[in-house]
């Protein structure tokens, strides 16, 4: 992996983590994800008309792609109903290296190094440290399905976006596409679910919801464009270095709990991201 794919994933995580926690900021975390994924869609057509049109069998990854994602909404939103930005974030986020390691080995989609292969390990274990917390902080038991189940769409997005980028021969092409999908498939699905309360309201939430719309959008531009030039399980794997900016941001703009269990988790975690670079 270059310095320049290197630093690209690390900026695009901290984007990641920063979307999060606008969306944690909203008394309706599916108010917000729905709004999120408006404004996917809305920066998705402002650049097709500069991008091409996929072709063939990149609609087919398009359209997996956009489901997958519609999944991971709907869990992500609902853990965070449940739980802190600082222990929902690294759970959901950690496991999903675990998933595509696993998947890209058995499958032999990339050729990874000993080293990366210990550094996806030790974030997994980072992991399920910080998983563990959650029994023993008395906190809300339901969050870790839900956000287990956001990182096994995670996981599986990020290898359906991974191998499609690469057959479409343009990221940012198939990034605008992609979360338009996202958006015809999360937003009928999510009304029909909560019904009209679920739409956004005022000028302050819409403006909160573009902004987390663009830091998004441009953080998974960035890590589709990375899987192109890395592979797949490297990335996604470093790309989990937002779980520190998150437990961050969860700290300073939430009063989140930063026990010492917590803290040893996260430093586990920044011990998995050195191993990968190495």
């Amino acid at each position: 992996m270059t310095g320049l794919v290197f630093g690209s994933v690390v900026l695009a995580a901290f984007l990641h983590a920063g979307w999060n926690a606008l969306i944690k900021t909203g008394q309706n975390k599916q108010s917000g994800m729905l709004l999120l994924t408006l404004a996917h869609a809305f920066f998705g057509l402002c650049i097709l008309p500069f991008v091409s049109l996929p072709q063939g069998e990149a609609w087919l990854w398009l359209i997996a792609s956009g489901l997958i994602h519609m999944f991971y909404q709907l869990f992500l939103g609902l853990a965070y109903d449940r739980g802190d930005l600082s222990r929902v974030y690294p759970i959901a986020r950690g496991a999903a290296p675990m998933i595509v390691l696993i998947i890209s080995l058995s499958f032999g989609i990339d050729p990874l190094r000993g080293l990366d292969l210990l550094g996806i390990s030790v974030l997994g274990l980072g992991i399920v440290l910080m998983a563990r917390g959650v029994f023993s902080s008395g906190e809300d038991r339901r969050l870790i399905p839900l956000a287990l189940g956001s990182a096994a769409a995670t996981a599986g997005y990020s290898l359906v976006d991974g191998l499609g980028a690469r057959v479409m021969g343009d990221a940012l092409a198939y990034v605008s596409w992609l979360l338009i999908f996202s958006a015809v498939f999360y937003t009928p699905v999510i009304l029909a679910l909560r019904g009209p309360s679920v739409l956004p309201r005022g000028g302050a939430q819409i403006a909160l919801g573009l902004l987390a719309g663009l830091a998004s959008f441009a953080a998974y531009a960035l890590v589709v464009w990375a899987m192109t030039r890395a592979p797949i399980a490297l990335v996604t794997a470093l790309r989990e270095s937002s779980i520190l900016f998150a437990m961050l941001f969860g700290w300073l703009f939430f009063r989140d709990t930063m026990g010492p269990s917590k803290i040893w988790a996260g430093l586990v975690i920044v011990a998995g991201v050195i191993l990968t670079r190495l």
